[in-house]
């Protein structure tokens, strides 16, 4: 059994830091952030990266940062992005229209001849919906849902032998928006394994909602013969990202705060003109306290979010490891907030960083409803790798609008041209400012980092123990015990880090301690961090979607098939020979962790 405990509240009381986190909140305006939103909305529309608008994205943010006194650059580096167009696409059978329809981003190229073939509903495009299903040949119709993401759904459909697919966009079933996207599952700029391994491999078409679910019902009564043509440029362009750095120099920690500045076609407003204009607040006023911040802040503007699948994020963590590696103590990404409709809080988070910023929500939030989610590699979230804890937080909707939305997250106009500024509450903004100010304030500021590794420990455990029936024959009995005795160090390592917070919010003043427990946290994460967020490991990118990515412990996902196949057999033998070594990596780093923490907790007396 994983050994729960009940939180410590003694480091969510007092905390002797001198100035309170309520003086940064108040002065956040939502005034200014509409004046950028405005801006961007309306002079820099349609900002795809490798265009003149990514660009000029990229100048008006290193404008906004240097003008508020941070050292900002633009960098430019090649990509592999995609300029999709629009698509024809027509009903063949059982009678003749023809469809409106967007190619989705690095498409495959169908020329002039189209591909014609018989449409078959695909679900939600995941494993579990071909187990049922013979594609091969056929061009199937799923989802938008992100269960699995669009790049998922194109991989796993050219396995399964499908020569295209249509997804339908989510939302109402009376929603006409026709939706972008992207379908590269390779993560970042390819290596010459993810070229040759990860990038599309079918062609693929958006559709509105309205039309995909009349071709549903067609589909489940007979036979439907579509034909499509793709229009698509996918290639190397230059482009930008921005990066301003509000540190004292190299040596400082810091918070990255990033979110992608780069847009699909129009003002795509809550995607992400909001997002940056937030960001540009953020800096304004803590720019007015930088001197007193513990540790610093380097706000990021990515690219290639879109078209690029996260080429901008990824080409910053490759080029500047030594110091993220060293320096950087957790990451804040700010995609989408305050969305239209949205009424509860929702955040994403690395398991060690739950309790923080559910202390802040649960301070700040009255009676609004908030939900956590572990964190998955979506969005902007290229840190895994390097060990960065990550969080984001925004308005959620409600379970019941999900229901009978398809589970748009992100509204129904997510990614089509109706992401106006209509989509955007302001009145909620308010709250996302003031939220977003506080989280960074105990970030920058608490002596002692807010991390709590037992919830860690506990998730590591019941994964484990999860999955121990399976892998008896891989040795998951000896990672189990070894995530245990992690648990019982974790529980020392959050006992002591408690005790100190209480000492410093007492007066304290002797930083040697805090600097020591810092260090542990920090070493810890760089090791969790990619043990329960990556299949890949440290040194690479997982694909955009990927299947074991929704796990802990990815690495070992294919567990579960272990048991569902024969004793013998080369299929069993070489799956067998795959995990055992993967076992090794989880059971040594869970040793590791359990060995740096008592080597930490040493250094304290």
């Amino acid at each position: 059994m994983p050994c729960f405990r009940a939180a410590s509240a003694a480091w969510i009381g007092k905390r002797g830091w001198g100035m309170s986190e309520s003086v940064v909140a108040a002065a956040m305006s939502v005034d200014n952030v509409r004046r950028h939103v405005d801006h961007i909305c309306t002079q820099i529309p349609s900002r795809l990266a490798g265009s003149e608008n990514g660009r000029r994205m990229a100048e008006y943010s290193r404008e906004v940062m240097a003008g508020l006194g941070l050292a900002a650059e633009i960098h430019e580096f090649p990509a592999v992005v995609s300029f999709p167009g629009a698509a024809e696409f027509r009903l063949k059978g059982p009678a003749e229209r023809v469809i409106a329809a967007n190619t989705l981003g690095h498409s495959v190229d169908t020329g002039p001849q189209g591909l014609a073939g018989e449409l078959v509903w695909a679900g939600n495009g995941g494993y579990a919906d071909y187990e049922t299903r013979d594609v091969r040949g056929k061009i199937i119709l799923t989802e938008l849902s992100y269960s699995p993401a669009r790049h998922e759904k194109q991989r796993i459909a050219g396995q399964k032998g499908a020569i295209g697919a249509v997804m339908m966009n989510w939302g109402h079933d009376g929603n006409a928006a026709v939706p972008y996207g992207s379908v590269k599952p390779a993560w970042g700029v390819p290596t010459p394994e993810s070229w040759r391994e990860e990038m599309p491999v079918i062609p693929c078409i958006g559709v509105a909602r309205t039309e995909g679910l009349e071709l549903k019902r067609l589909a489940e009564r007979g036979r439907v013969e579509v034909w499509f043509r793709t229009e698509v440029e996918n290639g190397w362009k230059p482009v930008q990202i921005t990066v301003a750095d509000m540190t004292r120099g190299p040596e400082q920690d810091f918070v990255l705060v990033g979110g992608h500045q780069d847009s699909w076609f129009g003002e795509a407003a809550t995607d992400n003109a909001a997002g940056n204009s937030c960001k540009f607040e953020l800096a304004r006023v803590f720019s007015q306290h930088r001197d007193r911040l513990r540790r610093g802040l380097v706000f990021g503007f990515w690219t290639a979010h879109e078209t690029g699948t996260m080429a901008g994020s990824t080409w910053f963590v490759d080029r500047y490891w030594d110091r993220l590696r060293r320096h950087a103590v957790a990451y804040m990404q700010i995609d989408q907030p305050s969305c239209v409709g949205t009424t509860e809080w929702k955040t994403m988070s690395s398991v060690e960083l739950k309790d923080f910023h559910q202390g802040i929500e649960k301070r700040m939030l009255g009676n609004r409803p908030y939900r956590w989610h572990r964190a998955a590699k979506t969005g902007d979230n290229s840190f895994l790798g390097v060990g960065i804890p990550s969080f984001h937080g925004e308005g959620g909707f409600t379970a019941d609008e999900l229901k009978a939305t398809a589970n748009a997250t992100l509204g129904w106009w997510h990614h089509s041209i109706e992401c106006c500024r209509d989509k955007l509450d302001w009145s909620y903004l308010a709250d996302h400012l003031r939220i977003y100010a506080a989280y960074l304030w105990e970030l920058c500021m608490a002596p002692v980092l807010p991390f709590r590794f037992r919830p860690v420990a506990d998730q590591f455990v019941m994964r484990l123990q999860e999955l121990a029936p399976a892998g008896k024959p891989v040795g998951l009995d000896g990672a189990l015990a070894r995530a245990q005795d992690f648990c019982a160090a974790a529980e020392r390592l959050d006992a002591a880090a408690d005790a100190w917070r209480a000492r410093y919010a007492a007066g304290h003043q002797d930083q040697a301690p805090a600097e020591a427990l810092n260090l542990c946290i920090k070493r810890l994460s760089r090791l969790l961090v990619p043990l329960q967020s990556s299949a890949k490991g440290a040194y690479d990118q997982d694909p955009y979607g990927y299947t074991p990515q929704t796990t802990m412990l990815p690495a070992l996902y294919d567990v579960a098939r272990l048991g569902k196949l024969a004793n013998a057999g080369e299929e069993r033998w070489l799956l067998e020979t795959k995990l055992r070594r993967e076992r090794n990596r989880v059971a040594d780093a869970l040793d590791d962790a359990r060995t740096m923490i008592e080597d930490g907790l040493n250094d304290l007396t």
